[in-house]
């Protein structure tokens, strides 16, 4: 087909493009039965009049972390008045007066002036409406990290958890996000005396939890009988060794672009093959972007053994010449890189207490330096 064939061209595989976007929230919310019904303890006093259970949400990118608080929030809102539920991305806003500022658009419809009025207005604002139609209220805060990296988390921690200080009466929660298992959030004291929160884990989905929800993604996104299950399966497995849901979601809207271009009525294996292609080194370079400046050192290092029975103990050796970290970090930041499912690790029986480490990369290496290179 021609460039204006493929933009013209009426016909569409595609039932509901938008069922492939990241902030789809799916109407059957598959393999998180358990953790639902956790967020839902939770939320519960709130919705009897009382204060919220303060959380903390901790799994993998991936994992269905922010569309179960999506979830959750709809089916509260839907169900009652009383309860404000807000959705922050700690990523877009870390400082606090934007993170009340979209405290604020919540309740009023619209965000507050940017310049004019002290934050303390805007602040009293919020509250003193919660205050008054006796609401309760829970900020998400998702992918809290950044805050700590900010130094801004104590301040907007104290100012939501402690409003009832001030303003009697007032029943405020945070449910704070978190894709990181080795960060370690440290509060003041003042601050962590109120906070105490309940954790709910979100493990890994297994190839056929994925194999399941991109079932129902299909159902959703396509018209019946575009994409075979043989097709669906080498994607399944193909996400599930990157670890990430969201890649096997984004190769059935790439496996459709390509089924369209060519003018076919299905998704056949070239068209997933060719999405592939340009789907690996993109999830590998956004998972990239995210590691600290030890973490990119440490993943350099592996690639620089030709080896596949790489020890852990020859690993630190090398990497402590070039950090001086101790051993600790050093197994805090090898447990980041399996945790992103950047490196597998195997125990071998030996060494102390049989713990010695194979350190198996799961990419390829000219792959990983190429983004690591590209993202300096």
């Amino acid at each position: 087909m021609g460039i204006d064939d493929i933009l013209l061209y009426d016909e569409t595989i595609f039932k509901d493009i938008d069922a492939f976007n990241p902030d789809y929230v799916p109407e059957n919310y598959l393999h998180r039965e358990s953790q639902m019904e956790a967020l839902a303890i939770c939320l519960r006093p709130a919705l009897r009049g009382g204060r919220p259970i303060n959380t903390v949400v901790l799994g993998s990118p991936a994992t269905g972390k922010t569309t179960a608080i999506n979830k959750i929030f709809n089916i509260v809102e839907r169900n009652s008045d009383k309860v404000v539920c807000v959705y922050v991305n700690c990523q877009l806003h870390t400082t606090r007066f934007n993170i009340f500022s979209q405290i604020y658009n919540k309740i009023f419809g619209h965000m507050p002036p940017e310049t004019g009025v002290p934050f303390s207005r805007i602040y009293g604002s919020i509250m003193k409406h919660l205050q008054t139609e006796k609401k309760s209220m829970v900020v998400a805060l998702d992918d809290v990290s950044y805050l700590f990296h900010s130094k801004n988390a104590n301040k907007i921690f104290y100012d939501i958890l402690r409003a009832h200080e001030e303003f009697k009466g007032v029943r405020t929660g945070i449910f704070a996000i978190l894709s990181d298992i080795e960060f370690r959030y440290m509060l003041d004291k003042n601050v962590n005396s109120v906070f105490i929160p309940q954790e709910i884990i979100f493990e890994p989905y297994t190839t056929q939890e994925m194999f399941d929800i991109l079932k129902d993604r299909i159902r959703a996104g396509f018209y019946p009988d575009v994409i075979s299950d043989d097709l669906l399966d080498l994607i399944s497995e193909h996400a599930s060794s990157a670890g990430d849901l969201r890649m096997g979601i984004d190769l059935l809207r790439v496996s459709g672009n390509f089924a369209e271009a060519d003018a076919s009525k299905t998704i056949e294996k070239k068209h997933v093959l060719e999405a592939l292609k340009n789907t690996d080194s993109t999830s590998l370079k956004s998972t990239l972007k995210t590691l600290s400046a030890d973490e990119k050192i440490l993943l350099e290092t592996i690639t620089e053994f030709d080896s596949d029975d790489l020890i852990a103990g020859d690993l630190y050796k090398s990497f402590s010449n070039k950090t001086s970290t101790s051993y600790a970090s050093f197994d805090r930041t090898l447990n980041k890189l399996e945790f992103l499912r950047l490196i597998d690790t195997k125990f071998t029986g030996k060494g102390v207490k049989g713990n010695s480490r194979i350190i198996i990369l799961r990419f390829d290496i000219e792959e990983i330096l190429k983004c690591l290179k590209r993202i300096k």
